[in-house]
């Protein structure tokens, strides 16, 4: 339940009154959802609810039947019981709890009076175990303190996996502490693309940042807690000249290589010298250490291959190694880490591009390029994230209207990204359950900061949210009053989104051009080769 709507609860009579002295109780398995409800709810009742107590309260019950995300929550006048089998649906009954509540909840103020809850009774579980979100910080870096804030704004949409984009051409965003210069030099560039890259305007403005081990580290464990998942990407072999640009021994030319300031992938990908393996194997060893997630992204997208073509060390090598062309070359470097992956007992992730040359035996596909990838992958047997790009890449503008802030790509709007569906037509039952859920993509290169972030993923990530959430048939006409009423929520947390009408004046950008295409023109761009497409 993400919104509550009427078919998914059942209205009891009266109501449960949550005061400062109502206590929260735990059993055990259950505790770390019981206290993040108690931090919750203390600013509003202007108290840290206790944890034991007479009288009526909040309990939070271990229920082993319940699947890992499920949960059963029962309100009467007398008591709360929010039933689960683990932290994970524990936590979401606590979520719905408080969307029952008014949104003065979500303020930093007490509120007068007790807090009022409606008798009721819910059963829910979602639909989908992958309900992802990307975030790009390579592109534009997001301070610790904004991932910390949208940690809790997933959370509040019970998204449960937070990608995170950390390297790119245009930037490093990982503490590696056996090569400094990967942050150091790869962590800042010297300007930036304003607006799509087609139209040339630059500004020299000098942008970066970085998170430390210790960031991570804090990032992951703040995501934990309210049951999020955070997958590392850290890309090759293209989208590499940052790291290049700090080691050019990575590279093709030997020699020296700027961060990337234009948008669009790079022409400066990683050589396949033993050499240059041993040293992202180094890089992963710290990463693996850093991010408990089972799956781990490398990428694999939008190679250029021109500097194999042309290096004559390259195609030396190729030959010693029986690959037949630079597709073959790409996957043999997914395969080589596929392998490292999995004797370390992780999985590895990568962009629909990984089909190329054969697919590795242990990768599941972000099919991004349409639908063609996550057939594909499905139809061979191995899982698959939906993201197409015409449907849930929220950087793309939100109407045809020319006050959209940088409009690039397709129009995605809150009917389509409601409307999405993660498992494409065409599967069999047996293929679609390799479908394990849907992604929803907040690329940055139109996002300097978190502002215009909060403006491209909000409200569509709400309706996204449902959408990999909710079981049965939707209706786009049903949800958009409750989305009204949510909106409130978003308010009183101080998410800048767009508002239904269109974009505030001080949300434009009449100053970076954009380049609006159809959904037709973007899927023939993207299937036509790693060119520009914003």
């Amino acid at each position: 339940m993400l919104i509550p709507r009427p078919d998914e609860l059942t209205r009891g009579e009266g109501e449960f009154l949550v005061a400062p002295d109502t206590p929260i109780v735990s059993d055990p398995p259950l505790r770390r959802a019981a206290e993040w409800l108690r931090s919750a709810l203390a600013p509003s009742l202007g108290a840290l609810p206790p944890t034991s107590g007479n009288g009526p309260a909040v309990r939070f019950r271990h229920a082993p039947d319940l699947a890992e995300e499920a949960y059963r929550l029962t309100v009467t006048p007398e008591a709360v019981v929010a039933e689960a089998s683990s932290h994970p649906g524990a936590f979401y009954a606590a979520q719905s709890l408080v969307q029952l509540l008014p949104p003065s909840v979500h303020r930093s103020a007490a509120t007068p009076g007790p807090l009022r809850l409606p008798a009721l009774a819910v059963t829910d579980r979602p639909r989908f175990g992958w309900r992802g979100t990307l975030i790009d910080v390579a592109r534009h870096f997001l301070p610790k303190r904004e991932v910390l804030r949208y940690l809790d704004l997933l959370a509040l949409h019970k998204i449960n996996v937070l990608h995170l984009h950390l390297t790119d051409d245009q930037g490093w965003r990982i503490e590696i502490k056996r090569y400094p210069l990967l942050t150091r030099t790869g962590g800042w560039r010297a300007g930036s693309t304003v607006g799509s890259s087609r139209h040339g305007r630059h500004e020299d403005r000098p942008h970066g940042g970085f998170y430390t081990q210790e960031d991570i580290r804090e990032i992951v464990a703040y995501a934990a807690e309210r049951a999020i998942t955070v997958v590392p990407e850290i890309d090759l072999p293209g989208h590499t000249q940052a790291a290049i640009a700090a080691y050019p021994e990575l590279g093709n030319t030997g020699g020296p290589v700027d961060v990337r300031t234009a948008w669009g992938p790079g022409e400066h990908v990683l050589n396949p010298e033993e050499s240059t393996l041993a040293f992202f194997r180094n890089v992963f060893d710290e990463v693996l250490d850093l991010f408990d997630s089972r799956y781990v992204c490398i990428g694999g997208d939008e190679c250029v291959t021109a500097e194999w073509r042309e290096s004559a060390r390259v195609q030396e090598l190729m030959r010693e190694r029986g690959l037949p062309d630079e597709d073959a070359l790409q996957a043999w470097f997914v395969r080589h880490f596929d392998d490292y992956l999995t004797e370390r007992g992780r999985r590895l992730l990568g962009w629909d591009e990984i089909l190329n040359g054969g697919l590795a035996e242990g990768a599941t596909v972000m099919s991004w390029r349409g639908t063609g990838g996550a057939l594909a992958a499905a139809r061979a047997g191995h899982d698959v994230i939906a993201c197409p790009l015409t449907d849930v890449y929220f950087d793309y503008r939100q109407s045809d209207g020319p006050d959209e802030p940088i409009p690039v790509g397709c129009v995605i709007d809150l009917a389509d990204a409601y409307a999405f569906e993660p498992v494409p037509e065409g599967l069999s039952p047996e293929e679609a359950r390799h479908v394990l859920g849907g992604q929803a993509q907040l690329w940055t290169e139109p996002v300097d900061g978190p502002r215009a972030l909060d403006y491209l993923a909000f409200p569509r990530l709400v309706a996204f949210a449902e959408a990999v959430w909710t079981s049965g048939p939707r209706d786009y006409a049903e949800f958009e009053p409750r989305l009204l009423a949510h909106l409130e929520r978003l308010d009183a947390l101080g998410v800048e989104y767009r508002p239904m009408a269109g974009p505030h004046p001080w949300q434009q950008r009449p100053d970076a051009r954009g380049w609006p295409r159809s959904r037709a023109e973007m899927l023939a761009d993207v299937l036509g080769g790693p060119e520009q497409h914003l």
